[in-house]
């Protein structure tokens, strides 16, 4: 037998929450022609301090679950999973904005085999939802979609279904709002197979409870940061990336100037060298420091290494291993060219026209000796993942004695 059980968070919805719940009962023939055999509603009452609860328990059916005081929209979700008895755990809010006549489409591709089915509100059905949200839920989607490098469409829908085996590999989530675009990034990143199916989106009953910046704010971080959690060279190589790309733009700037005949740099001119010296230090120190991260998330989850920035390696040989030689290269071309600019400079060369090429020397050095000490703790770290599995082969190829 496969059942679904629909876990409804709320708080003070007592105008609507008779409706959605009737709604919710009147899928189950539904359900049952899809090839789902029982339908298990929950609705988790988070501290209201109204007739939420009263007028839930009143309909047939219903199982209702309380919080003696507000515990967060998360919190009432993590509720209602861990009471649920299905096999397949939805969800959706009390507001009236999702359509629970929906849910039979988001079991149909459990039952094929998905693990986590979303309703989708930016696949083209029609919506009502404020265009700052709008834009906000699109931001979000394409970012998740950038670091996730899986494409997703609404990466903070409140109406989902998924496998209950899904849930442990998912945890730990917030007790916020902020549940379902983490809910999202962990689903990405621990392979889960992920389906969107497009719903309608409607008008809420009652005030919206969310504020557009402060949970955007809120969002962004938890995307960013589960991210970090599971593939740090993601985003810090990003970054790192940017900061490389700036410093490169300016370095065609200052040949091409040179090129052109402009023989000294003007204020702007020696902001943008020294502005450029810094993001490229701090861009291959943040790419650095990705990849060694990636490391430790290996260690942590004994998983193999997530390979670069792009989700896949762009060499045969992984950057990182390039580290000691690229290391050793910056230190000589660092050193070579200071001591150029010191023999120039005995030979009565003016400092205004050294001190380009000693400042640029001094980067070279200190990114050489930083990528050179990158090279090392990833090898040490590199050895340290893969010592389970060489114990592993050592003691089976040992045989019997």
């Amino acid at each position: 037998m496969t059942k679904l059980s629909v876990v409804i968070p709320a708080l003070n919805e007592e105008k609507g929450i008779e409706d959605i719940v009737s709604r919710v009962r009147g899928i189950d023939i539904a359900l049952r022609e899809t090839g789902v055999d029982g339908l298990e509603i929950l609705v988790v009452d988070d501290g209201s301090t109204d007739h939420t609860a009263e007028v839930a328990s009143a309909v047939e059916g219903v199982q209702v679950l309380r919080h003696s005081e507000n515990r967060g929209y998360g919190a009432a979700l993590k509720t209602g999973f861990f009471r649920a008895t299905g096999d397949m755990l939805g969800f959706l809010d009390a507001d009236g904005t999702y359509p629970p006549e929906h849910f039979p489409q988001l079991c149909k591709p459990i039952l094929d085999g998905a693990e986590m089915v979303i309703g989708s509100r930016m696949s083209g059905a029609q919506s009502s939802m404020p265009f700052v949200r709008r834009l906000g839920n699109r931001f979000f989607a394409e970012l998740l979609t950038l670091v996730g490098r899986q494409r997703v469409s609404d990466s903070a829908s409140g109406m989902r279904v998924f496998s209950r085996s899904v849930l442990e590999r998912i945890l730990p989530l917030p007790d916020g709002l902020n549940l379902t675009p983490v809910m999202s990034t962990r689903a990405i990143h621990e392979g889960v197979i992920m389906v969107e199916v497009p719903i309608p989106y409607g008008e809420r009953i009652g005030p919206s409870k969310l504020s557009a910046f402060r949970d955007g704010s809120v969002f962004l971080q938890s995307i960013v940061w589960t991210v970090l959690m599971y593939n740090p060279a993601r985003i810090l190589g990003l970054l790192g990336m940017v900061g490389v790309g700036i410093s490169i733009v300016v370095g065609l700037g200052i040949v091409y100037a040179r090129l052109t005949g402009i023989t000294h740099l003007g204020p702007i001119g020696v902001a943008a060298v020294f502005g450029a010296l810094v993001a490229v230090v701090t861009g291959i120190s943040l790419f650095a420091l990705g990849t060694t991260f990636n490391y430790l998330v290996t260690l942590f989850y004994k998983q193999p290494v997530r390979q670069g920035v792009f989700g896949r390696p762009l060499l045969k040989v992984p950057l990182d291993r390039h580290f000691g030689w690229m290391g050793l290269a910056g230190i000589l071309l660092g050193l070579g060219l200071s001591v150029a600019s010191l023999a120039m400079g005995l030979r009565g060369w003016d400092i205004a026209r050294l001190w380009l090429y000693l400042l640029v020397s001094a980067m070279t050095i200190l990114v050489g000796l930083q990528l050179s000490t990158y090279w090392i703790l990833v090898r040490v770290l590199d050895e340290l993942s893969q010592r389970e599995i060489l114990v592993a082969q050592e003691s089976t190829a040992v045989g019997p004695v």
